[in-house]
């Protein structure tokens, strides 16, 4: 009997095996997070490790909520539109409409509640598929928020931005609110009557409503539940950027999502916990961050994080398979022992992968001396920043400097990642082409207090330190493109506008440009405005669609050549004939375009040298040498006349 007693209370070794046994994702963290120390100096250091807390809160929060969701069996694709949706009420209500701030975050909470309440009565009484039912949510709360800014950031109250702050000098506020929010999610899950009704239904709906559960009601909490935790996500979010951006948080509810099932929840309802969920959270960011210290292409860090995240999942799933075999009678001692051979095998495979695939791809960091440069651009999606990275490349090449470029896909809180984790790596200098103005200034600043100089090249940072900016001048250029296009139509004519993505400082400013230098010519008439993101499809699609409403239109001005071009598809034999077609930025398929005789002309800036000054300016500034405060590139109107001697 003391044989089996003792036998029953493991030691601390066997306790922690049993914990890592039982939390497969729990074993995939701690693999990555030794991994990643034995790949980069960088990454186990107390300023990084908070810095990966941070950028793994606005993810956790998203996730808490939508773990409600999924431990009741449905789907919560709605959550980022509504962290977007939001924190813009709250902004708007405070600094536009002179709400108290108080009162504006209780409008703001209330609106991600009732977007919630929305999508449960479209589930429960509605009888739509939540997939559907918060698609439709998805696109409903991005178009509101869009509405509500204008299509640009609206600056967030000092007194709420203090969230994106760091607390006594060192514990970052996301950090601490996602630690709240998950004592509150593992409360609501563990010890209250609607998270036992959470799992009941996603065990077994029908059974919960014959068990005398009211399941529909149900499902309105647990969805608001959700919409609440998204409004503190975005909170939380514009907190950090100083901004609400109506564009902001695209793309998280997959990530949210991710973090959930990689935390062991199943999609098929009835599992789940909220520490599961922030380990989740957490294996996203360590990710990132450490795919960024380790300089790995932006491109194949979706490679890796897409691998890992299978791995993680495939882990967690062949450990439950391995617990849920029955043992036959005798073998229990064997049975945990095959559970532990197939828990550290896995996750032997999980380190080799990560370990293997990281160490290759980013080849190794050259020791010595030379000069360290981080560059972020707003995404390499995109031809003309595509070229900002070739110019930047070989002046660093050139130099003897090593560059790290990374892509933060227009997504103003991954560039924020991004560059504090160049911050964080100690770099000399850093170069940043800012998907917004007013959302890189926190990063930027941040940068400023660790004396690292910050070069922002094509786009302006406000509210912070640059040493240098880099850029050609978007509101001259619009005003060229519109002088060009107008004297090309002889005055008069009616024309269509194609917008670039909303909220960008870039669309912005070349709208501008191009509208007052309209007013000279009255003759022109814009008989409609349409955004295409910047995107050649989108602009395929969107001038298709113009086209069965003024299918007279004899001028288009894009605000890049990337829609110009789709716009050209669009118009097929009409263009450059009856229709003339004027781009923006003199990319090499705009210039062909060009001079093809389809693309009437292209307001062309030269993206290579804005690359290639960028990074000299970087480095002049890390040797502590004097740079100019502003650097412009000039820019001009490319036309068949004088393509063939321009150089982009």
């Amino acid at each position: 009997m003391a044989t089996d007693t003792l036998k029953s209370k493991p030691g601390a070794p066997g306790g922690l095996r049993r914990l890592l046994l039982d939390n497969g994702a729990l074993t995939a963290l701690i693999v990555l997070v030794i991994a990643m120390s034995a790949l980069s100096g960088d990454f186990l250091t107390t300023d990084n490790l908070l810095n990966v807390g941070v950028q793994a809160a606005v993810t956790a929060i998203l996730a808490f909520g939508v773990t409600f969701v999924i431990v009741s069996a449905g789907i919560d694709l709605s959550v980022g539109s509504v962290a977007a949706l939001s924190a813009t009420v709250l902004a708007w209500t405070a600094s536009q409409a002179g709400v108290p701030v108080p009162v504006a975050v209780l409008l703001a909470v209330l609106t991600g509640a009732a977007c919630g309440l929305v999508n449960g009565f479209l589930v429960s009484y509605g009888k739509l598929p939540p997939f559907i039912a918060t698609l439709a949510m998805l696109s409903v709360g991005r178009g509101l928020s869009l509405v509500i800014s204008q299509g640009s950031p609206i600056p967030f109250p000092d007194s709420v931005s203090h969230l994106g702050d760091t607390l006594g000098g060192w514990l970052p506020a996301p950090v601490l609110v996602m630690i709240v929010l998950g004592l509150v999610t593992a409360l609501v899950l563990g010890r209250t009557y609607i998270g036992r009704s959470m799992y009941a239904i996603g065990g077994n709906e029908e059974a919960a409503r014959l068990s005398g559960l009211r399941v529909k009601r149900q499902k309105l909490a647990i969805y608001a539940f959700s919409g609440l935790f998204a409004a503190a996500a975005g909170i939380v979010l514009a907190a950090r950027l100083s901004s609400a951006q109506p564009q902001a948080a695209q793309g998280y509810e997959l990530d949210a999502i991710a973090a959930v099932v990689i935390g062991g929840a199943s999609l098929a309802g009835g599992t789940g916990k909220a520490s599961g969920t922030l380990i989740g959270a957490l294996i996203l960011a360590v990710l990132r961050n450490g795919l960024n210290l380790l300089s790995v292409s932006a491109f194949w860090q979706q490679v890796v994080i897409g691998v890992v995240i299978a791995l993680a999942v495939l882990l967690d799933t062949v450990r439950r398979k391995a617990g849920a075999a029955p043992a036959p009678a005798g073998a229990s001692s064997g049975g945990g022992r095959g559970r532990q051979a197939v828990t550290y095998v896995i996750a032997a495979v999980v380190a080799v992968a990560v370990a293997g695939a990281t160490s290759l791809l980013h080849g190794g960091a050259e020791a010595g001396t030379r000069q360290k440069i981080g560059l972020s651009l707003s995404t390499l999606n995109n031809p003309f920043f595509v070229q900002i990275r070739a110019g930047a490349q070989e002046e660093a090449r050139k130099l003897g400097v090593d560059l790290t470029v990374t892509d933060a896909q227009n997504d103003a809180s991954q560039q924020a990642n991004q560059v504090q984790n160049f911050t964080s790596e100690g770099l000399s200098a850093v170069v940043v082409n800012p998907v917004d103005s007013d959302a890189a200034g926190p990063s930027v600043r941040s940068a400023n207090k660790a004396g690292i100089p910050v070069v922002a090249v094509d786009r302006g940072v406000n509210k912070a330190d640059t040493a240098a900016l880099v850029a050609s001048d978007n509101v001259e250029g619009g005003e060229l493109g519109a002088k060009a296009l107008a004297e090309k139509l002889g005055g008069k004519g009616t024309i269509v506008i194609l917008q670039g993505q909303a909220g960008t400082s870039a669309s912005r400013e070349r709208g501008a440009g191009f509208a007052a230098g309209l007013k000279k010519y009255p003759g022109i008439k814009v008989v409609a405005k349409q955004p295409a993101d910047f995107d050649r499809t989108k602009g395929l699609d969107v001038m298709t669609n113009l086209l069965q409403a003024h299918p007279g239109i004899s001028g288009v001005f894009a605000e890049n050549d990337e829609m110009a071009l789709g716009a050209i598809k669009a118009l097929g034999a009409k263009a450059g004939k009856s229709v003339q077609v004027v781009g923006f930025d003199g990319t090499p398929d705009g210039l062909k375009a060009v001079q093809d005789g389809t693309l009437y002309a292209s307001v062309a800036q030269q993206p290579t040298e804005l690359g290639r000054i960028a990074v000299d300016n970087a480095l002049r500034a890390a040797e502590g040498k004097r740079v100019e405060e502003t650097v412009k590139v000039p820019v001009k109107v490319v036309t068949r006349q004088n393509v063939a001697g321009f150089d982009g």
